[in-house]
Order: structure tokens, then C-alpha cells, then sequence
């Protein structure tokens, strides 16, 4: 986790960095599109996030039908309601970095 986090501060630092030095054009064309980078970016950090969370999702639920079997149905259901709310959450933040892509 705290190599992940490590990473991720090393990559921002960069991308901070990169963008003035790459905004000077040269001869009227554009070198550097950093709203397509961090569309990139924030798209795949959102789809990381998601299957972390079903991951973790999945695992609570199936050690908690381990623990219980006779409320395993009711675990059942209620983890495909909240995997669904994750569903939706992730495809509306890939919707909007999408939108952004294009803009771009």
C-alpha cells in the first residue's frame, strides 16, 4: 500500500512537472494534451478502485456465508445490491473521464 501510494506521488509530481516545460509550442502545433493524460490516468485508477472494491465485496460476503450458512441468502442478495451500486458509480466516473477524453 505504501509503495502504491509512493508511486502515485511520483507520478503526479511528474505530470505536474512535464506540463509547463511540454506547453511551449512550437510553430503553432500542440505538443503536450494533458487532459487526455489525466482522462487516461483517472480512468484507470477508477477501474482499479472497482475491482478492489468487488474483490473486497466478494470476500467479506462469502467469509460472512462462511461464518453464518443460514443468512447466506440474504448476504447474497445484499452484496449484489452494493455491487451493483459500485457498478454504477464506476461507469458514471468512466462516462465523465470519457466526456473529458474528448473535449481534449
Amino acid at each position: 500500500m505504501k509503495l502504491i501510494r509512493i508511486c502515485c506521488c511520483v507520478l503526479a509530481i511528474m505530470l505536474v512537472m512535464a506540463s509547463p516545460a511540454l506547453a511551449q509550442a512550437t510553430g503553432g502545433t500542440q505538443v503536450f494534451n494533458s487532459i487526455g493524460v489525466g482522462a487516461g490516468v483517472g480512468a484507470g485508477l477508477a477501474l482499479i478502485g472497482a475491482g478492489m472494491g468487488f474483490g473486497r465485496i466478494g470476500g467479506s460476503a462469502l467469509e460472512s456465508m462462511a461464518r453464518q450458512p443460514e443468512v447466506a441468502k440474504d448476504i447474497g442478495g445484499r452484496m449484489i445490491i452494493i455491487a451493483a451500486l459500485l457498478e454504477g458509480a464506476t461507469f458514471f466516473a468512466l462516462i465523465v473521464l470519457i466526456i473529458m477524453a474528448f473535449k481534449a
